[in-house]
């Protein structure tokens, strides 16, 4: 099967050069995956190629979890091409590994802001909702996260002795509370919003301020606070 080199295509819709030329973020996924590629196929361009990758992942969201057998289902995916996919993917986590590493450096935690730079590369793509305790000190300091439920949200499965026995166990002079939207709309739902409001209740019972309640959902993400819930 004759293939259909990147530099075979009109300039202007070379991924490659439209990288150098305008930097990795003005590419979009597929010209990104292009690149990755290298080459299309003689019934397709690797444009089409890296397109149709996509649409067989549902996106670039869930391609970080596909395996090498369903890329070698995609028509004009060799062995070879989704073992150079597999090792990009690897290599992408292993970068976002080491920011989140860094970003976990950070002390001071008081704003929504803080909470997404903290956790937000590690929780917008999860498929399940995680619930994670962010214990502070007496100057909002980071002692640690611990994640104290997996799963859909409500008050029956994410009980306040729950989070408040992380907090004591912490020694936490405040805490705050943060969970993602897997769907990406940070909205506070119903259950959140009672699920905050007992979890204020519970804070005053025990002297452990709740100093928020976060939600995030891929890049962006929503205080409780700021909605008036607190």
């Amino acid at each position: 099967m004759q293939e259909v080199l990147i530099k075979e295509l009109p300039v202007e819709e070379r991924p490659r050069e439209r990288l150098m030329a305008y930097g990795a973020h003005a590419l979009s996924n597929a010209e990104l995956l292009a690149i990755v590629l290298r080459t299309g196929t003689k019934k397709q361009s690797v444009l089409n190629l890296a397109k149709s990758i996509l649409i067989k992942t549902e996106g670039i969201k869930y391609l970080n979890e596909t395996s090498i057998n369903e890329l070698i289902e995609v028509p004009g995916i060799g062995t070879s091409k989704a073992v150079q996919i597999m090792a990009s993917i690897e290599l992408g986590k292993r970068v976002s590994q080491s920011l989140v590493a860094k970003q976990n450096k950070i002390q001071t935690v008081i704003t929504p802001e803080d909470c997404f730079n903290l956790l937000g590369n590690e929780m917008k793509y999860l498929k399940q909702e995680h619930f994670v305790v962010l214990s502070l000190n007496v100057k909002q300091q980071l002692i640690a996260k611990d994640i104290v439920f997996i799963g859909a949200l409500n008050m029956s499965l994410v009980h306040p002795r729950e989070v408040f026995r992380t907090a004591v166990k912490r020694m936490a002079d405040s805490i705050i509370c943060v969970h993602n939207h897997p769907s990406g709309d940070v909205t506070p739902s119903l259950p959140d919003i009672m699920m905050t409001k007992q979890l204020v209740e519970a804070s005053l019972m025990m002297d452990i301020p709740l100093l928020d309640h976060v939600i995030i959902g891929g890049n962006d993400y929503s205080s409780l606070k700021a909605y008036g819930h607190m």
